[in-house]
């Protein structure tokens, strides 16, 4: 038995969603593209006997409210992803503030949980992010990664690998905030999983995240549910969203359940859930008992 603990955080929006296809000249038929695969994250960390953190987009409960809602009533960590999935530097002030509030008011009716934890699409903060997080009611961020710089995606401007304090962030953030930040391979600093666990393939993670943990540092993974899918051509996305998808992408998350750490959500590692399954605010998570 190991005592090492990781994060498997899913972000949980479909292919209509991603900016890819969003700027894309194509279009599908169909709104449902990724939640087989939301359907495998959910049977796999159940026959692992994994915890989880989901950041959904408030619109897909909405959309398939059944499917969001079995999330919750497994014992899995709801968070915020927005409620559309527009990157937050690209709104006017008040539209980023409807983005996060009604996102948190959408995901706490259907699910029940008291929606602690947010995480921007694409890491992508807009101004006062912080506080505009904090006067909605959540209680950490999981937004930023400290890679090196990427260009056209993000990168360079952070270096904390562990949860902080969003002041050691933002001088100005509500002192109160946490912030929990994605995992980096230490020295290269490109992140540990989403497109490069694609790229690299999960011995690249593995070893990140033995890596980390021997430095006393708890791993922040991140997969999406349309990555767990054989995707349709769409004119127009780029060839690097398809690498590695489907079949492929479900061997390597099953090989990292697999690996020798224990997986529990993103709000026990900030400390905002408790180990029986509810939050500081004593709303019962686990409703799948």
């Amino acid at each position: 038995m190991t005592d090492r603990q990781a994060v498997l955080s899913i972000d949980v929006e479909l292919f209509d969603q991603i900016p890819a296809y969003r700027n894309a000249d194509g279009v599908v038929d169909r709104d449902d593209i990724g939640l087989d695969g939301l359907t495998f994250l959910r049977e796999t960390l159940d026959a692992h006997g994994a915890g989880a953190t989901s950041f959904v987009v408030a619109e897909l409960a909405e959309r398939h409210p059944d499917a969001i809602r079995s999330l919750a009533e497994d014992g899995h960590e709801i968070g915020s992803h927005t409620h559309t999935h527009r990157l937050l530097s690209d709104l006017d002030p008040a539209t980023q503030r409807e983005e996060i509030e009604r996102s948190r008011a959408v995901l706490t009716e259907a699910t029940g949980q008291d929606v602690s934890g947010f995480r921007a699409p694409s890491f992508d903060l807009a101004a006062d992010h912080f506080g505009t997080l904090s006067r909605a009611g959540y209680d950490y961020d999981s937004s930023i990664v400290s890679s090196r710089k990427i260009p056209g995606w993000y990168g360079g401007e952070y270096d904390v690998h562990q949860p902080v304090s969003a002041t050691e962030i933002d001088a100005v953030a509500p002192a109160d905030m946490r912030e929990l930040p994605v995992s980096v391979m230490p020295g290269l600093r490109l992140p540990l999983t989403g497109t490069w666990l694609r790229f690299f393939g999960p011995r690249y993670t593995i070893a990140g995240m033995r890596w980390l943990a021997r430095r006393g540092i708890t791993p922040i993974l991140y997969v999406h549910p349309w990555e767990c899918v054989d995707l349709p051509d769409v004119e127009g996305v780029p060839s690097r969203v398809y690498y590695h998808t489907g079949a492929w992408m479900r061997r390597a998350i099953e090989r990292i359940l697999s690996s020798e750490f224990t997986f529990v959500r993103a709000g026990d590692v900030v400390g905002t859930t408790d180990g029986d399954g509810s939050n500081d605010h004593g709303t019962v998570t686990d409703g799948g008992e």
